[in-house]
This record gives structure tokens, C-alpha cells and sequence, in this order.
């Protein structure tokens, strides 16, 4: 993984800091080519990686991407699932079967089978593997190494003790799409606790860190302590707390620890990004972290 990583909240309006940006960025981010605009900018500063959700419009940058072959050759994209909105929204404007046919990969009636037989023997792992497919669809002929399972999903299956699915997770993204699985959680200390002990090593964990302490389960502290010393490749998200630490103060934190592999942040201009990788350059030649 690379050192930074792009991320896709103010794309969708999502902002931890006011409503009112989440409105603004909603309306500069209409179209998709104001998208690929901000993309563009990460790439000319050295970033090579977008992580983002499997939201409906992330399949229309896919297309600019495969389109473009020579310019994103080499750009890659960490999906992030499920995006629930998607579903409910399908739900409510198509039905059950129009949703299915709408996101169901491959033959649609062998597919309707196969999750048919598995809801029916309560198989629940079938049916992952079938949401994982209906979600993967979009990135068809793009570099997706790691696949995420989003926090909604990780801390309620960690939450009920189910790690045989996050274990049925990690080996079908694997196998399937020769990818490593990644979890997105708000809970790193725990999550890593149960991964190792399914005899996952070295997982992929993608967590809130931040000098604030903003959404770190657990406490700022023990997130420190896990991270000097225990064995896994973490990510660092919301390392701006939501708004409650400076850029500078919140890369100086990140960068100081150890154990952080990538750092993941979003931005809606070309002086932010900038700004936001210098930081980070700047701060990584002070604490030389580990990789």
C-alpha cells in the first residue's frame, strides 16, 4: 500500500465539521467531472491510490478510468463495501427483484438461485460472496489490490461474535479477486484481538487515529500502545478529528507513531491535497515511521 491514500467523503457530502460544507460540496461535486477534476489533482501530487465507497456515481468514474487506459495505468482503487444508501434507495424506487437485476452480476437467475438456496438453508456466507460480486461489478478491468469491509458491517459482525464471516470475508476477496481484504472499523484494538485470533496475520486495519482521540474505541492511548506493539498494517483515517485539530498538529501526531502504513484523507481542492501531502512529506522526514 502507499504511503497516502485518497479518500471520497466530499464527493458525497459527507463533512464531520458543518452541514453547510456538506452543502457546498454536494453542489460543487454534481457533476463527475469535478470528480475526476479533484482525482486528477491527487495523481499530479504523487498519489496513485483513490479508496472510496461502491457508491452509485463511483461507477461513472470507473468508466472515465477504463476509457483512459494510458492515463490511469497505473491508478488503483481500494473499494470500500457495503454502501447501504444504495440498496435502500434501490429498494425503495425498484423493488426487491429490480434491485437484484439492477446489481446482481452474471446470470441473473442462477445468481437468484444461489442466494435463493443459501437464505433458505440460512447460508449466510453464500450470500456474501454474492453481495461481494454485486458490488465488485463496477471496478471490472481496475487495479483493486485491497477490498474493505466497511465499519458498519465489521464492528456490528464484531460486536456479535461473528468472526467466521470476517474470516469467510478476508478468504473470498482473496480467492475470488486475488486481492487482500481490508476492515475498515471504530474499534481497532478489539477487531485486531479477534482477527488474530481466527489466524488472520497481519491484517489490513483502517481505523480513526487522530490526537483528539475522535472515534477510537478504547482510548487514545491503547490505539497507541496496539499500534508500538503488535504485528498488522494500519490506516489512518479522520486524522483531522472531525475538525477539532489543525492540519499541521494532526499530520505531526500521525506521523510521529509507529506502525502507520498509509495515511488516508480527502480533500475538495488542488491546494488542499497539496498542502495535505506536503504535510505529511515534511513530518515523515522528522519521525522516519515505519512501513
Amino acid at each position: 500500500m502507499e504511503r497516502i491514500l485518497f479518500g471520497d467523503n466530499q464527493f458525497f457530502a459527507v463533512n464531520h465539521i458543518s452541514d453547510e460544507k456538506s452543502m457546498a460540496q454536494s453542489i460543487r461535486f454534481k457533476e463527475d467531472s469535478a470528480i475526476i477534476r479533484t482525482l486528477d489533482y491527487a495523481i499530479e501530487s504523487g498519489i496513485g491510490t483513490f479508496m472510496c465507497t461502491t457508491h452509485d456515481r463511483i461507477a461513472n468514474i470507473c468508466d472515465v478510468l477504463r476509457k483512459n487506459p494510458q492515463k490511469y495505468a497505473e491508478f488503483k482503487i481500494f473499494p470500500c463495501m457495503p454502501y447501504a444508501h444504495k440498496y435502500a434507495n434501490a429498494v425503495t424506487e425498484l423493488g426487491i427483484a429490480g434491485t437484484l437485476k439492477q446489481y446482481v452480476p452474471g446470470n441473473f437467475f442462477g445468481s437468484l438461485f444461489k442466494g435463493g438456496v443459501a437464505f433458505l438453508s440460512k447460508d449466510f456466507l453464500a450470500i456474501m460472496e454474492l453481495l461481494i460480486d454485486a458490488e465488485m461489478k463496477m471496478f471490472k478491468g481496475i487495479q483493486t489490490p485491497v477490498i474493505f469491509l466497511q465499519n458498519v458491517v465489521t464492528d456490528l459482525l464484531l460486536g456479535l461474535g461473528m468472526k467466521d464471516v470476517l474470516v469467510a470475508f478476508h478468504d473470498y476477496v482473496q480467492k475470488k479477486y486475488n486481492a487482500e481484504a481490508g476492515f475498515i472499523t471504530m474499534n481497532m484494538p478489539a477487531l485486531l484481538d479477534v482477527l488474530e485470533n481466527a489466524g488472520i496475520k497481519n491484517p489490513i486495519i483502517c481505523a480513526s487515529i487522530n490526537k483528539a482521540g475522535f472515534r477510537m474505541s478504547g482510548g487514545k492511548a491503547l490505539y497507541e500502545q496496539t499500534l508500538r506493539t503488535r504485528t498488522f498494517r494500519a490506516i489512518a483515517m479522520q486524522v483531522l478529528a472531525g475538525g477539532a485539530v489543525s492540519p499541521k498538529e494532526a499530520i505531526e501526531y500521525v506521523c510521529s507513531l509507529p506502525n502507520i502504513q498509509s495515511i488516508l484523507f480527502g480533500a475538495s481542492s488542488k491546494t488542499n491535497i497539496n498542502d495535505t501531502v506536503s504535510l505529511i512529506h515534511q513530518y515523515d522526514g522528522v519521525y522516519q515511521p515505519s512501513k
